[in-house]
């Protein structure tokens, strides 16, 4: 039988978890459909979830239609939890986008379709809770075409809209002919010369749905079943099934990792071709290169000659069990073939992102990064280093916690998306590890850019370098999003391959804090020097470490010609903005701006609907939360605000954030050398 992967999204309280329970129930897998409100569903299952009626995790459950089996991947709907949706995109044959009759396109609704597009997943729309009072039908599609502005195409109308006794009515409305043809050739011709079937309007609806060209649109109900009998029709005949090559090696990508009862990695992997098999011996790993060691440049900065490239660090390790996900249970496997989701024991080092077998997709990054970050205070009887194991393997499951560890100060921070993954995070460290924490103030994070290049070098012997290695490094700005690239202007065999390692590496780990203490991560960094002093012997008495160059002596020296670089260079901060859009009474516009402008917001478009006025512009995500309060008083309690990260710009307000730092400090080079010869010493 045909797989397919399945995801579920939605702007939080849309109802997705609980169309999800009627999914399972009509499909047969569950004798009653499960109630978020009664905490009995098969997807949120973490007892955090039951009690605040939301989901947190990603959650896999299975069911079987008449042609193919569903594998459906819950995902959370709140924006704090982004990064969990994130990680189940790459693993999708297609997803159902679930929006509220009532509430319409919501500021999740829009950052979720803008990705799946990107993305080119297949897509469906479910507008849910017709049987609510104030549901919509037209004014609901005239949102999402205007709001989303993707070709839509209405499978049907909703019938007794706001009761109990609302259904959906399936039929193609003529609409769907004019929006389909724009995307078929054949069709159109057709359609002038008044000779469509059904049969080909039909199948040109499938095509093109599984190309993500067109998105079909049901109504229904999650709570009386309305509509879901004919969403579960158009997920089996419009969506395209797994694919995946049966025969070739072994690629997988992990999405997901828990931990079991005994403290055990599960990591949650679509297999993208090949097998996995209990007792085979795997290799898991980024599978990336990890940057430019071997690729050198010439002085004019064009590529050159090509040497070793560096690779993404890759592990071994035995597969010990396997399940994967049947008729609502997992069941255990000794083979898992491609295009199936399955659970992995014994991998212990695996990632979220990591390739197990031959790397196939790339895990990247689809949504905006955390913009917040906080201190997590131990309370009384709370062991520090206990809080700090426990919210590391907290970042196992989210790598975008982001944990911080402040040696210094004994401090330990995390980076978060809202205060909603905050509380969440500090439930589960009470549940789950037993330790009562508390969160001192939300600060915003900000990264910092290269204003210009700046170039320093120190030498191998000569005064004031105490190292024995030479180190010259360029630093120049990088368009953003580009990451941090590493670059040679030396020969790749004028030094063992291991030092350069352990120069970029030191590089990669130092540009996590900039001349403000922020990330730097984008930019281009060259060596322009090296050199070492070569193994020493004495007669008799083997290796002498004094005499001879060693990876400490270059990891030591990296961060302070780094940092020189970068005083000569200059970096800007640059602080988060949110993309906002305000909808309110028009007459309210006028008082809202001033108030804007006081925020640091910039005003770019204003529009009038009547009585309804429409602002949108970007505000500092710092100021965020200061105007969802004061929205209300300004627009008779009448405004609505969506906001959503977009960009980050240079501070312009007030005096430059600064982020304590908690390496040891290179731009001052006598405590930075005091503390790294003080280490080495002890």
């Amino acid at each position: 039988m045909h797989l397919l992967n399945l995801g579920i999204l939605a702007h939080v309280d849309a109802g997705k978890t609980s169309l999800t329970e009627w999914l399972l129930h009509a499909a047969g897998v569950t004798d009653e459909v499960g109630s978020v409100d009664d905490g009995s569903t098969r997807t949120d299952t973490l007892a955090l979830e039951r009690q605040r009626g939301i989901t947190i995790k990603s959650a896999v459950v299975s069911f079987p239609l008449d042609s193919v089996t569903v594998n459906l991947i819950d995902t959370p709907g709140h924006p704090d939890f982004i990064a969990e949706v994130e990680r189940v995109l790459g693993v999708l044959d297609g997803a159902v986008l679930v929006v509220s009759a009532v509430e319409g396109v919501q500021a999740q609704t829009r950052v979720l379709m803008r990705t799946l597009r990107r993305l080119r997943i297949p897509t469906l729309v479910f507008v849910n809770k017709i049987d609510r009072r104030g549901a919509r039908e037209e004014a609901v599609l005239r949102d999402l075409s205007r709001r989303l502005a993707v070709p839509l195409v209405p499978m049907g109308t909703a019938a007794a809209l706001g009761t109990r006794d609302a259904r959906f009515v399936p039929r193609l409305l003529p609409s769907a002919l004019d929006t389909l043809a724009d995307h078929d050739d054949d069709l159109l011709r057709a359609y002038v010369a008044g000779d469509v079937s059904d049969a080909s309007l039909n199948t040109a609806l499938a095509t093109q749905t599984r190309r993500a060209l067109v998105h079909p649109v049901y109504f229904g109900s999650a709570i009386t079943g309305a509509g879901v009998p004919e969403l579960i029709t158009g997920i089996e005949r419009l969506l395209p099934t797994a694919s995946g090559d049966p025969d070739g090696p072994l690629s997988g990508t992990v999405f997901k990792v828990e931990r079991g009862p005994a403290g055990e990695k599960i990591a949650y992997a679509r297999i993208l071709s090949g097998a996995l098999r209990v007792r085979e011996r795997v290799l898991f790993g980024d599978g990336r290169e990890a940057g430019g060691v071997g690729r050198k440049e010439g002085k004019e900065g064009k590529e050159g000659k090509e040497g070793k490239e560096g690779k993404g660090a890759r592990a071994e390790g035995r597969v010990t069990a396997l399940t994967v996900f049947e008729n609502g249970t997992d069941l255990r496997q000794d083979r898992v073939g491609a295009g199936r989701i399955a659970k992995v024991w014994g991998l212990a080092g695996i990632r979220i992102g990591d390739a197990i077998g031959v790397p196939g997709r790339v895990y990247e990054h689809h949504f905006a990064p955390p913009t917040l970050e906080t201190v997590v205070v131990p309370g009384a009887g709370a062991d520090r280093r206990s809080l700090h194991l426990a919210l590391t393997q907290l970042a196992e499951q989210d790598p975008l916690i982001g944990v911080r560890h402040d040696e210094l100060r004994g401090e330990t921070s995390v980076s978060l998306y809202g205060e909603v993954q905050k509380e969440v995070i500090q439930a589960t460290l009470a549940d789950e590890y037993g330790l009562d924490v508390t969160f001192r103030e939300t600060t915003t994070l900000c990264i910092e850019r290269p204003v210009g290049a700046g170039q320093a070098v120190e030498f191998n012997k000569k005064d004031p370098n105490p190292f024995l290695a030479t180190v010259g490094l360029r630093v120049d700005p990088a368009p953003p999003g580009s990451g941090v690239r590493f670059r040679l202007e030396v020969e790749l065999g004028s030094m063992p391959y291991a030092f350069f390692k352990a120069v970029e590496d030191t590089v990669r780990e130092t540009l996590g804090q900039g001349l403000h203490g922020w990330q730097i991560p984008d930019c281009t960094v060259t060596m322009t020097h090296s050199g070492y002093s070569p193994r020493q012997s004495h007669a008799h008495q083997g290796f002498d470490k004094s005499m001879s160059s060693t990876g400490y002596d270059f990891r030591g020296l990296t961060p302070l010609v780094l940092a020189e670089a970068l005083r000569r260079a200059g970096t800007q901060v640059y602080e988060p903005m949110h993309r906002f859009r305000i909808e309110a009474p028009a007459d309210t516009l006028g008082a809202l701006l001033p108030v804007l402008a006081r925020l640091g917001a910039v005003a770019e478009s204003t529009e009038a609907h009547g009585q309804e006025g429409v602002l949108e512009g970007a505000v500092p995500a710092a100021r965020v939360h200061e105007l969802e309060q004061r929205l209300p008083g300004l627009t008779r309690g009448e405004g609505e605000l969506e906001s959503a990260f977009d960009h980050y710009a240079p501070v312009t307000r007030g005096p430059l954030p600064e982020r304590p730092r908690t390496d040891h400090n290179p731009l001052n080079r006598k405590e930075y050398l005091l503390n790294v010869t003080r280490r080495v010493g002890d």
